[in-house]
């Protein structure tokens, strides 16, 4: 089979909003190829239990969601191929994308690039990272029950995490590199006049102690960041929320991004560029959950199908 270089619409990204709007465009005969990027899958695949996707009742991996997901997307006719996109052309008709040495054209092009939880960089953070570590309270606070928490950052994430986390465990420590929060006003209220929620100044994780296969994190190493003292403290979970990084550094002078860098979307999920459409965690710094993710995915579908409808009539 010839190898094709031309797409009427191209997906990159290969996570939830990815993946069900290459279910979507394949159904409606688009024959969509899908750029699965360095980490096919996308964040759910660092996930472990997904107890808050519809339909699973008893709940799922992370990695076989999105493994039904791409099953579901090829039956129906998608192309994947693994590789990252390293430029991409949108001033001109058809689009231009070049993943390693190859260049593609298409005549759509739906953005589910998605984002990348800022995290601490420690090894020990990427070993437990599913297994006591969690950059996401929404998706695993349920699993901590009547545990001891901590929560690292300033912001009004980490301040919203740890208020959330309050519904499920014993007691929230918030470690903070400096002597003040960066959060909002109403937010540092909220978290300070909650009982369960206690505050670590000046001080940074420098380790997280514990096995996968021992039941996860056992606990920390903090350090003063102005004593330079370190000392152990036993902890049954660790929350990074220093912020997440849309992943749209390839469409910066492209499309319109916010001072953060998500893409500006409106309309639905139409960008600034018609013909290019943007979902998920690339364009969505609220909600952030699969279940948004693959509802903005459908809608991109939808909106490139009319998109293509109307360029060929």
């Amino acid at each position: 089979m010839e190898k094709k270089s031309h797409y009427r619409l191209i997906i990159l990204g290969s996570g939830a909003a990815g993946l069900t709007a290459a279910i979507y465009a394949a159904r409606a005969n688009l024959e969509p190829l899908v750029i699965e990027g360095s980490q096919p899958g996308g964040q759910l695949t660092i996930t472990t239990d997904v107890e808050n996707y519809p339909g699973f009742p008893d709940g799922i991996m992370g990695p076989d969601l999105m493994d039904a997901f791409r099953k579901q997307a090829v039956r129906f006719g998608t192309e994947t191929i693994f590789g990252d996109v390293t430029s991409v052309g949108l001033k001109q008709r058809p689009f231009k994308i070049v993943v390693s040495k190859d260049t593609l054209t298409c005549d759509a092009l739906i953005v589910a690039t998605g984002a990348t939880a800022k995290l601490l960089g420690l090894e020990s953070e990427s070993k437990l990272m599913g297994h006591g570590v969690s950059a996401c309270a929404t998706c695993d606070g349920f699993f901590f029950k009547d545990k001891d928490l901590v929560v690292v950052g300033g912001g009004d994430t980490a301040m919203e995490e740890a208020t959330f986390l309050t519904k499920f465990a014993a007691n929230v420590n918030v470690v903070h590199r400096r002597d003040a929060l960066r959060a909002s006003k109403i937010m540092q209220d909220r978290a300070k006049k909650n009982p369960k929620i206690s505050f670590t100044w000046d001080s940074a994780v420098d380790e997280i102690y514990g096995e996968p296969k021992d039941g996860g994190v056992k606990g920390i190493r903090l350090k003063n960041l102005k004593t330079g003292k370190s000392e152990d403290v036993k902890v049954d979970g660790v929350f990074i929320a220093i912020g997440h990084e849309p992943n749209s550094k390839l469409f910066i002078g492209q499309l319109d991004l916010d001072p953060v860098g998500y893409v500006l979307t409106h309309d639905g999920t139409h960008t600034r560029v018609p013909g290019v459409f943007a979902c998920g965690d690339v364009q969505d710094h609220v909600y952030r959950q699969a279940v948004t993710a693959a509802g903005s995915g459908c809608m991109a579908s939808i909106d490139a199908e009319r998109y293509l409808g109307t360029q060929e009539s």
